[in-house]
């Protein structure tokens, strides 16, 4: 029986056994801040496979001076980062298999069938805030790793499983074990691509724009400025600019995307009293930033363009908006599709599915882009799950395609580690 086969009946007859795994971990409700006990299940878990295992509480202050550190939460105590190797013999490639424990907010429980943590099993589908991003795509790293294990096989090269922290918040985990010294030559990040393969990510970063107007009475509202309206326009001018740099990109891995790069309005805070007029608008929100772009070059195509406003408007000459940079951001990344890795995990995917893989553009950002310009090192983002279920009411994940990412994940291993006979 060759490896790849052993690797399928043990992955097989796991499938109870890892159920019960992915549901024990959605139903822990580890939100920002409380990450603790669901890392605790994948603690048990890596020291059941003999897995070297170095578990740490972030310091803020070792990492608050790198430049691809932004996080607004100041403590990290009692919600450790894990990491977990699996030594190889030596002689061979290392990779990194990165998985963020850290799941969004499950919004309003009258929206969801079920308890948002319940871990039901229904007709196949897993459902729970964080079945598909990301713990089944943690599942699936955890099951790759034990099939190597159970199945007797030695790796040459090192395999560092990471189950990190904040990453729904800018990659703070990520970069605490990137600075602590786990480097590879390669990593593989089992986020929601729906089984596609995504060697080009997108960076993102948060924005906060204030918009001044002037306050009067309501029903004398021609002696004041609106500030709501003014906000409108300069809505309307960053949509205007989502067009041209979407226009800007010819990428044939985003084809199939409709926006690219979007520039999303995800918060308005303006005004105190119906019958006041407005005299101050917060806009927050977010902007994408292109696998080829730099967070800077972004930034500076932004304050360009808001400066612009006093062209269209003489407000904004006597009071131009004022733009911040906050919260989270997302570093881009961009892998040639024909790079090594890639070559080995299209092999793995036709040989587990027999067919032959999609290639595209990631529409959302990982901590990819914090591994490959923070060390260098390859990255593709290749997981179960669907980006449609991700972040929303209801979420579940397809268990098959947890198993066959597992499959795909180790037989990837055998190539890029090399086997040990």
């Amino acid at each position: 029986m060759n490896l790849p086969e052993k690797i399928h009946r043990f992955i097989h007859s796991q499938q109870p056994k890892t159920i019960e795994l992915l549901q024990r971990l959605v139903q822990e409700e580890s939100t920002r801040e409380n990450e603790s006990s669901a890392q605790a299940i994948v603690i048990e878990k890596c020291r059941e496979l003999k897995l070297d295992l170095d578990i740490w509480e972030i310091e803020r202050i070792k990492l608050q001076s790198h430049p691809f550190f932004r996080c607004d939460r100041n403590e990290f105590e009692g919600n450790p980062n894990v990491v977990a190797t699996l030594k190889g013999n030596g002689g061979g490639r290392s990779i990194i298999l990165n998985g963020h424990i850290d799941v969004v907010p499950e919004g309003d429980p009258k929206d969801w069938r079920d308890d948002p943590f319940s871990g039901r099993v229904s007709e196949g589908k897993l459902y729970g805030r964080g079945s598909t991003d990301m713990k089944g795509g943690n599942v699936a790293l955890l099951l790759a790793i034990e099939a190597i294990i159970s199945t007797g096989i030695k790796l040459k090269g090192d395999v560092i499983f990471q189950s990190v922290i904040e990453e729904e918040s800018g990659g703070t985990g990520t970069l605490a074990a990137l600075l602590r010294g786990y480097k590879a030559d390669a990593a593989i990040i089992p986020e929601p691509t729906n089984m596609k393969l995504f060697p080009k990510q997108q960076g993102s970063m948060w924005f906060r724009i204030k918009v001044k107007g002037k306050s009067a009475h309501g029903g004398t509202r021609y002696e004041g400025v609106n500030a709501i309206e003014k906000a409108m326009k300069v809505i309307s001018s960053l949509r205007e600019l989502e067009i041209k740099r979407n226009e800007e990109i010819n990428d044939p891995l985003y084809q199939s995307i409709p926006i690219p790069v979007p520039i999303n309005i995800g918060r308005i805070e303006c005004g105190k009293w119906p019958s006041s007029v407005p005299d101050l608008a917060i806009i927050e929100g977010r902007v994408g930033v292109a696998p080829h772009e730099t967070l800077e070059e972004v930034e500076n195509d932004v304050e360009n363009w808001l400066r612009e406003l006093k062209e269209q408007d003489e407000w904004f000459k006597e009071f131009p908006v004022e733009l911040e940079w906050f919260g989270g951001r997302w570093q881009p990344g961009n892998l040639d599709h024909n790079h090594e890795l890639m070559n080995t995990i299209k092999s793995a995917y036709r040989e587990i599915l027999n067919s032959e893989p999609i290639v595209e553009a990631s529409p959302w950002g990982t901590d990819g882009g914090i591994l490959s310009k923070g060390a260098n090192i390859p990255v593709v983002v290749f997981g179960p799950g669907t980006t449609e279920v991700a972040h929303d009411s209801n979420e579940y994940i397809e268990l098959e395609k947890v198993f066959q990412s597992a499959e795909i994940i180790a037989v990837t291993l055998l190539s890029w580690c090399g086997v040990d006979l």
